[in-house]
């Protein structure tokens, strides 16, 4: 949102800014797949067979711990790549702006915004991590 509109508003000053300052809509897209990435992941290792059930019909204690395994995965994927949403928005903003003023900004400031992305590879790596060590027995 911060990415887009600064876009819009330092188009206005500068029209040539607009197409390559659309790398910064696609970090923003990269986090969304790296969710999707770790559901993929998750759907695969959730299973209910005979093992996990008890004889009066409870789940076992494996399956239980296998399944906050998964809901922790999932939690520290999504607060982790909303946190690298955050700061890649508003990394994208000052780019914009910075490039909308001297065009020589632009490549020093990307770095800076590559950087605030790979906060979403951390997290997506600690999910898959997570989610190899949920077993739903």
């Amino acid at each position: 949102f911060t990415s887009g509109s600064s876009i819009a508003g330092g188009a206005i000053r500068s029209p040539d800014i607009r197409s390559k300052n659309l790398i910064s809509i696609i970090f923003c897209e990269a986090v969304a797949i790296y969710g999707i990435i770790l559901a993929i992941i998750m759907s695969g290792k959730m299973e209910v067979n005979a093992n996990s059930l008890t004889p009066s019909g409870a789940y076992t204690y494996a399956a239980m711990a296998g399944g906050y395994t998964l809901f922790a995965a999932g939690m520290a994927v999504g607060f982790g790549n909303m946190a690298c949403g955050i700061s890649v928005g508003i990394v994208g903003s000052s780019c914009v702006i910075a490039d909308a003023h001297n065009t020589s900004l632009f490549v020093k400031i990307l770095v800076v915004e590559i950087f605030a992305s790979a906060l979403g590879i951390f997290a997506i790596i600690i999910g898959i991590l997570m989610a190899q060590k949920a077993v739903m027995i």
